[in-house]
């Protein structure tokens, strides 16, 4: 079996500009794997540390040279002469030479890069799809290939764009077509519909950093009713629903949410999305709370769990120890998925398997910092994780990973099915 001869990382540029760590690790037996890690700009306090070096002279401190030594260095003599097709083995090794509870002495971007990039040349030299090799290497038993439904982010706010709305994220989701590329079809139609739309109304329609749109409409109803008739005009009501990423962490000040200069508790702005739930058919509500705000979350998804998804992603930061506190109060019924929330691909499988056996739904999901790198997509499909969250039907970084779908979808043909609406059914997520 091949084994790990050589890592070499790199400073390389995501989609907003700036570094991040490319790594490319060759095997015994010539073959090789690149992976390059993402960044988030909406980051919750829990996540695992993406090591920068502080530089201001360099990128504005933005620099990530320590991270790329740390893997050139240590970690690339430690792992070297591991057998490459042992993924959780490297992952255990990467985790104890770094010896802290977040990864903060090597960077959880290094480590995740090599994490990834050996993954990538063991399933070259086992000649496997990508999607196909995680699924053996991990041990995920299913015969069942489920391509995941995406989730288009198609209106920025927060963190995300300069629109001035609160929430950070409006999507459109095709949960009612046949297949994975009619829904794809579905969501790029009804962006463009969106455009022309915006431009009738003398709004911008320049992108923010995940290709959706930043219009300065006045409130969130506004947004969710220029798109509800966006879907409408495309023919798909009724199989296009919308979904909404909150990112509540954001604007979570001195106790009280403070949504369109209305300061609320919980209880009132868990009412308040539910009104627009009902409104508009939206089917799913990530982070719609401040991340350690668990009573709120548990009380919100005792009363609206069995209406909508609770999706947590600041809640939960892909970590199975938040998840499992999660699973136990019942505090939401769905998880985010994002690889560099943990730091290495071996703790990404097992919150995603720990959240299925507890019948949450997953979702996998981009950061706004990414790289034209689509191995989220064949993660997706390898965990049946039921939906996919990378962007807008717009710039190629967010492309690459449905246009990797695409491809996956063709090679695989009958043997495949598309999630559709199931990953936001009321029982969405047991297996």
């Amino acid at each position: 079996m091949a084994k790990i001869e050589s890592v070499r990382a790199q400073e390389i540029l995501d989609s907003r500009g700036f570094p991040t760590v490319g790594v490319e690790v060759v095997l015994s037996d010539g073959s090789v794997g690149w992976a390059g890690v993402p960044s988030g700009a909406s980051t919750g306090e829990h996540e695992a540390v993406e090591l920068r070096d502080g530089d201001k002279a360099r990128y504005f401190g933005k620099g990530v040279l320590k991270a790329v030594a740390n893997a050139n260095g240590e970690i690339a003599k430690a792992v070297k002469g591991l057998e490459a097709s042992d993924l959780a083995g490297l992952d255990a090794k990467m985790i104890a030479l770094d010896g802290t509870p977040n990864k903060g002495r090597l960077g959880a971007n290094a480590i995740l890069a090599v994490s990834m990039a050996t993954a990538r040349a063991a399933a070259a030299s086992a000649k496997q799809p990508l999607y196909a090799f995680l699924r053996q290497a991990y041990g995920i038993k299913s015969d069942a290939w489920l391509l995941p439904t995406p989730m288009l982010n198609v209106v920025n706010g927060g963190k995300h764009a300069d629109s001035g709305l609160d929430v950070q994220e409006f999507m459109i989701v095709p949960t009612g077509l046949p297949t994975f590329s009619e829904g794809l079809r579905a969501g790029a139609e009804i962006y463009q519909i969106l455009k022309k739309k915006l431009t009738a109304l003398k709004m911008t329609t320049a992108v923010g950093d995940e290709g959706g749109f930043a219009p300065r409409l006045k409130t969130h109803l506004e947004v969710l009713e220029i798109l509800a008739a966006s879907i409408k005009e495309g023919g798909y009501e009724g199989k296009v629903r919308l979904s909404l990423d909150c990112a509540a962490s954001e604007y979570y000040k001195d106790g009280k949410y403070v949504l369109e200069g209305k300061a609320l508790t919980s209880a009132e702005i868990a009412e308040v999305y539910a009104s627009w739930a009902s409104k508009h058919g939206i089917v799913s509500i990530e982070d719609p709370l401040w991340e350690d705000d668990w009573s709120g979350w548990k009380a919100m998804t005792a009363k609206f769990g069995d209406r909508f998804r609770l999706i947590g992603d600041d809640l939960f930061v892909t970590n199975p120890e938040r998840l499992a506190r999660g699973i136990k109060d019942k505090s939401a019924n769905a998880i985010l998925i994002k690889l560099n929330q943990i730091g290495t691909l071996t703790e990404t499988v097992k919150a995603v398997t720990d959240a299925q056996k507890a019948g949450f739904s997953t979702v996998i999901s981009h950061r706004s910092g990414e790289t034209e790198d689509a191995f989220i997509a064949d993660l997706a499909v390898a965990l049946n994780a039921g939906a996919i969250k990378t962007g807008a039907p717009c710039r190629s970084e967010r492309l690459a990973k449905y246009n990797r779908l695409l491809q996956i979808e063709a090679a695989l043909g009958k043997k495949a099915s598309y999630a559709g609406g199931s990953a936001f059914a009321a029982t969405a997520g047991a297996r």
